[in-house]
């Protein structure tokens, strides 16, 4: 018997998305914000496809993802950076940004890609902005590109 197989593609034409992305180290956000947009642009999403939701901090994320959600996008990123400091504070704003955008994501059916960077130094988050580490929004964005179009593909063959 065979069986089948669903997976994502990473075309992005005709596909709608929302980037939610915070302020908070804006000159960390600004690059992932970069880096994502131009994942969408060279997989073919048209700039009147993408919403940029901006939000004070990582704690704001999950309320504004959830809100978003009600526009029926076909997915959402998230940009964030939060950099560890001397307090739990890093652990707590980490965990429930974390939490709130998987719960979003499970509550709405729309998938949310997880571009928050959580790192020990700011030389570790400029890394994964766009320096050695490649750009973790770029990378969230085709995330979202792939996720989009495996949900379209699984409810199309229902």
């Amino acid at each position: 018997m065979a069986h089948q197989t669903f997976e994502g593609s990473l075309d992005s034409k005709g596909l709608r998305f929302a980037i939610v992305v915070s302020r908070f180290n804006s000159f960390i956000t600004e690059r992932l914000l970069s880096g994502a947009l131009d994942a969408l642009k060279r997989t073919g999403c048209r700039d009147e496809d993408i919403i940029v939701v901006r939000v004070p901090g990582s704690w704001e994320l999950p309320i504004a993802v959830r809100e978003i959600a009600a526009r029926k996008p076909d997915a959402i990123i998230c940009l964030s950076c939060l950099i560890r400091g001397d307090t739990p504070h890093f652990d707590y704003i980490a965990s429930e940004a974390a939490k709130g955008a998987g719960q979003a994501a499970i509550d709405t059916g729309i998938p949310v890609a997880f571009g928050i960077l959580t790192t020990n130094t700011l030389e570790q988050a400029i890394d994964r902005a766009g320096a050695k580490s490649g750009n973790k929004g770029f990378d969230a964005a085709m995330t979202a590109v792939e996720m989009a179009n495996l949900i379209r593909t699984i409810r199309s063959t229902e």
